[in-house]
Formats: C-alpha cells, structure tokens, sequence
C-alpha cells in the first residue's frame, strides 16, 4: 500500500471534518491545550521513513520515547530526534528501564537538564517478564518529581486505588495499561478502565496492552481522554495504515462516547414493534 496516500488520506479527512464546521474537541494537561487524542512511541519502526510517515498519519501532537534510547549529550543530534521537525512537537520522554523511584528521578532530571521536556512519563517495572509497573516506586518518585516541577505522567496498572493515590500526589494525568506492555491483548478489566476514568480529576491516558484500533475504540468508549502506543503500530504489517486506523478509532470511540450509547437489554426489542406489521 502507498503509505502517502494513506497520509493523503488521513489529511483530506482532517479537512472534510474541519470543512463540515465541526467542533474543535480540545483537552489539556497542565497549561498545554492539545487536539490530537493519540500520543505515539517512537521505537520499534522498520525505518525513520516510515516512522514519519506514521507519525504524519496519526495525528499525534505528542511523541514519546525511552530516555535511556537518547544521547543527552547531543540531544539535537541523536538517531531518534534529528528526522523530527524541531518545535512541532511536544515530547514526552520516560524512564523505562529504571527499578526504583532513585532512579526514575535522576534519569527525568537529566532528560531536563538536557532540554529535551519538563514532562516525564514514570515508567518503573521490577519485573522483566510482565514489566508491570511497580505502584510503590512510582508513586515515590511521582511524589519527588511533582515537588521539582516536572510536569508527571506515570505508568500504571489498572488499579483504581493507585490511580488515586498518584492523582493526589499531584499527577498530571494518569496512564493504566490495556494489558502488560507489548502483549496486544487489548483491554483486558474494561470495568476498572471505566471506574479509573470516571473517579478521575485528571486526563486517563490508557497506555500499553493495546493491538488494534477496537481496542483503542473500546477504551475511549470507556471514557478515557487519550490512548499511548507504539508496538501496535510499529509492528504493523503497514505501520502507516495502522496509525491511520488507530487514529479514526480514538476520533470515533471518543465521539461515541459523548454521544452516550443506547442501554443494555436482556430481550430483543423491535424497531418498528410487530402492530406495525400488517399483512393484507
């Protein structure tokens, strides 16, 4: 498939949505107002081709990326920062990697002091098989970083009580996971997905787990206000399309969303009703 036209594609639907007069579905976290419901993983792309061309596709204002992946002695200059155009986009570095909170902290300091962004996505895990995030750590060093200034995005598990707990730490947003981190299992608790986005203050971000655009759907059916990926897309067949496809599906689980979905029934219920039905 011809991945410009498949970003041809997703930019003639921009216009059409924009042409049509519909409203703007603004959002923020902290002082930054974005449009775009779809934060994107730079890693795992076949090529930095490609990668931008998924990048354009998705819409996406915000890219993430693992710290530990960046020259920070030459931010400017490294592999995965020199194909992006400077200033259009907001970064949102992480901490993958670290063990504990110790350090989580210092490597979002150097990831600062080095330019790059004063927002940090805590990403702790303690185990390498699941990669579930660790909820004391991240708290702790959500805790210590939110004192500092950094704008504090931390990784999750689905679990309402920690996501309260790291809202009331000061979070700026929080991000469960569908599932552990590359799995593609989808969302696998719907039910606490919704109860986390309901109790929430702050944007809920689902980050991790996702494999298709459904389950993307699903979760902003669900009420979050923004889904974080990258394998889903990178490891596509067709990233381009992929980014395209999971874009529409944010955009259309969102909207469905607002738009509140009939209620659930336990018996059919027809339509037209059978007195309608007359047979001469």
């Amino acid at each position: 498939m011809d991945v410009r036209k498949i970003s041809d594609q997703a930019q003639s639907r921009a216009e059409l949505g924009d042409a049509a007069g519909a409203a703007r579905d603004t959002w923020r976290i902290g002082d930054e107002e974005m449009t775009s419901r779809f934060f994107l993983g730079t890693g795992l792309f076949p090529n930095p081709f490609v990668q931008n061309e998924a990048i354009a596709a998705s819409g996406a204002e915000v890219l993430t990326f693992a710290i530990r992946r960046v020259d920070l002695e030459s931010a400017e200059d490294d592999s995965i920062l020199q194909h992006l155009e400077p200033g259009k986009f907001r970064f949102l570095p992480n901490t993958s990697g670290s063990r504990t909170a110790e350090e989580a902290v210092r490597i979002a300091r150097l990831a600062r002091a080095s330019g790059l962004s004063d927002w940090i996505k805590v990403e702790i895990s303690a185990n390498e098989r699941t990669l579930l995030p660790d909820p004391i750590e991240t708290l702790r060093a959500t805790e210590i970083l939110v004192k500092e200034g950094f704008t504090v995005l931390p990784y999750i598990s689905d679990d309402p009580v920690i996501c309260r707990k790291l809202e009331e730490a000061g979070a700026a947003a929080i991000m469960p996971g569908g599932a552990p981190i590359g799995t593609g299992l989808g969302i696998l608790n719907p039910y606490n997905i919704g109860l986390i986005a309901e109790e929430a203050n702050v944007p809920v971000i689902v980050d991790a787990g996702l494999g298709t655009a459904s389950d993307a759907a699903l979760a902003m059916e669900l009420g979050a206000a923004a889904i974080l990926m990258n394998t889903p897309v990178a490891k596509a067949q067709d990233p381009v399309g992929m980014a395209l496809a999971m874009k529409l599906a944010i955009e259309g689980g969102r909207l469905a969303y607002l738009s509140g979905r009939m209620g659930k029934k336990k018996y059919a219920s027809a339509s037209s009703g059978f007195d309608a039905l007359k047979v001469e």
